[in-house]
This record gives structure tokens, sequence and C-alpha cells, in this order.
């Protein structure tokens, strides 16, 4: 039980993350900078963002009744995948001004571009996507916080090793509309998954 909900929200969390907005920030630095500068920076933010996010949703457990929250996020997920079907653009992908501004910065020296990009990339985390959803939901419904939180990490630093590594060449190696198709399945199925065993009180 332990290994699959690890290998459920690792995986699930990893598909996700190379669709969200923040992805597309670290391939852009990553072909500005060090590439060992920007996984650091995502691994240090992203590990920071998903401890937070854990924390917040055990205590909204423990206020809100586990049965709603898995059924407000399956809910929630249906939704997230139909709207991404129906609203997959360019202009979901583009990078905002003050993440423009950072990448005119990575020229400099190591900390000039680690630290804002650490505190960039919390941000964007926090400020509510795809990954941070799918981490609620599967702690509402595996409720064992130490295993969400090792699963969403793992997930989220492959992600970062696989955006760095390839950088720009991500769009070629692995086609965007095709990761987000299949992220969208996974959020069908798993939000089917939630309600479902729910309402049969599995």
């Amino acid at each position: 039980m332990l290994l699959t909900a690890l290998i459920t929200t690792g995986g699930t969390i990893f598909i996700a993350e190379l669709t969200d907005k923040d992805a597309l920030f670290l391939l852009a630095l990553a072909t500005k900078t060090k590439v060992s500068v920007v996984f650091a920076a995502g691994s240090v933010a992203f590990t920071i963002s998903t401890a937070i996010i854990v924390l917040l949703g055990s205590l909204l457990i423990t206020v809100v009744p586990v049965i709603a929250i898995k059924l407000v996020g399956g809910s929630i997920m249906l939704g997230y995948a139909a709207l991404e079907y129906y609203r997959f653009s360019n202009e979901e992908r583009s990078v905002d001004e003050r993440e423009e501004r950072l990448l005119e910065k990575s020229a400099g020296g190591v900390w000039s571009i680690f630290i804002p990009a650490v505190l960039t990339l919390i941000a964007l985390d926090l400020a509510g996507d795809a990954t941070e959803l799918v981490t609620i939901v599967f702690l509402a419904r595996y409720q064992d916080a130490l295993v969400v939180f090792a699963g969403a990490v793992i997930g989220l630093v492959a992600a970062v090793a696989v955006e760095t590594a390839l950088g720009n060449r991500l769009g070629t190696v692995l086609s965007r509309k095709r990761i987000k198709y299949l992220s969208i399945a996974i959020f069908t199925v798993i939000g089917v998954t939630v309600m479902v065993t729910t309402l049969l009180g599995a």
C-alpha cells in the first residue's frame, strides 16, 4: 500500500510538473545558466513548497471531513482535466515579466541567480497549480503525510532533472502536446478513481 502510494503520487506529480508553468521557466533558465545551479534551485524550491503544502493539507484534513476533501478534490481534478483539454494554448506557457527579469540576470554569479530562482519557483508553486492540487488530493486519499511528501518530492525532483538536462530540447524529445494529453488522461483516471472509491467506501 505504501509503495503504491509512493509510486502513484510521484509518477502523477512528475507528469503534472512537466506541463506546469514553472516547467517553462526552468527550461528557459537551463538554457541561460549552469544546469547544476538550476537543478539545485528547483530541487530546493520544490522541497520547501511541498513541505508547506503537505503541512497545510494535513491541517485541512483535521478540520474538513476527509470524504469531502476526496470528493471535492476528485471533482476539481476532473474539472482541471476538462479545462486543460479545451484550453491548451501557447498563452498558458508564456513567461511573465518577473521571470523574464530573472532570466536576464542569469549571466551573473551563482548566488545572484540561485536565491531569486528558488524564491520565484516557490511563489509559482504556492500560487496554485496542478502539482499542489495533486499533493492535497493524495494526502486526503492516503492520509500519510510522510509518504505523500516523499512521493511528491521524488516526482518533482525527477521532473526538474529532465527539464534542466534537456533544456529547450525537451520540446523536440518530448512533445508538450502529448505530455499535456497524458497528464489530462492521468488526472481523469485519478479523479474518477478517487470519487468512485470514496463513494463506495473503499
